[in-house]
């Protein structure tokens, strides 16, 4: 394993005060911005190239990459303000011939979340963490260990919740073939289709996707100024 994608293109409108108008990946914890952090966690992993998918200040990912010295580039989203994160990583897919880690930018967690992907046994992986009372979480149905459904609304899911989405998945080639495939389809009627909830779910049905859990992980992601308070009074001082 060492390709990774993080999906950088959201405009992170409920943050605006915290950020100053730059990407999400660019808030600060502990003077360091979290993208800088999660490369380089990635690095530690063994992953040597990495694609960020910027949309909204994607000058400041521009820059990061020319820091990376290779290691990093960037793929530009031209239409960020009126999709979804599957049109994202579809405007990667030209940069994408192997299995990858996929991620998003507003993630800080620990580095036994990417152990857990890397080291399973499975090709396709979507990784999920215990109860984080965190708020917009989204709860996780599954069937013998594979994905079965997810939602914002647990009242959506037919079965018992699994565990809560982290954001940090394992994508086979063969996998991204059919999430690709899914795409195109649902590209005729809108642009706005979630790697996650629409996606994976859909390539679900007929896909066996694992779904690991990971109970105790110290994880956050970072939406809004509640979450940033969260990550940084319970899930920092966990972090090693």
């Amino acid at each position: 394993m060492r390709n990774a994608v993080i999906l950088a293109a959201g405009m992170g409108t409920r943050l605006r005060a915290e950020h100053s108008g730059k990407p999400k990946g660019f808030v600060e914890l502990d003077g360091r911005p979290i993208i800088d952090v999660s490369i380089a966690r990635l690095e530690r992993a063994g992953i040597a190239d990495i694609v960020v998918v910027t949309g909204y200040a994607a000058n400041y990912y521009e820059q990061l990459a020319m820091r990376y010295d290779g290691l990093v580039r960037t793929v530009h989203n031209p239409d960020f303000e009126h999709s979804g994160s599957m049109y994202s990583l579809w405007c990667a897919r030209k940069h994408i011939d192997d299995d990858f880690l996929l991620l998003e930018s507003d993630l800080v967690y620990e580095q036994r979340a990417l152990d857990v992907l890397i080291n399973h046994e499975m090709p396709d992986v979507v990784l999920l963490s215990g109860p984080t009372h965190a708020g917009d979480e989204v709860f996780v149905e599954t069937a013998d260990g594979l994905l079965v459904a997810m939602n914002k609304d647990k009242s959506r899911l037919h079965g018992p919740v699994a565990g809560e989405l982290v954001g940090i998945s394992r994508i086979s080639r063969g996998l991204f073939a059919v999430m690709k495939h899914l795409a195109e389809q649902a590209f005729e009627d809108s642009l706005h289709y979630s790697y996650e909830t629409d996606c994976l779910v859909a390539a679900a049905q007929a896909w066996d996707i694992a779904c690991p859990v990971v109970a105790d992980l110290a994880w956050g992601e970072i939406d809004d100024p509640a979450h940033l308070i969260r990550v940084r009074e319970k899930v920092l001082p966990r972090l090693s």
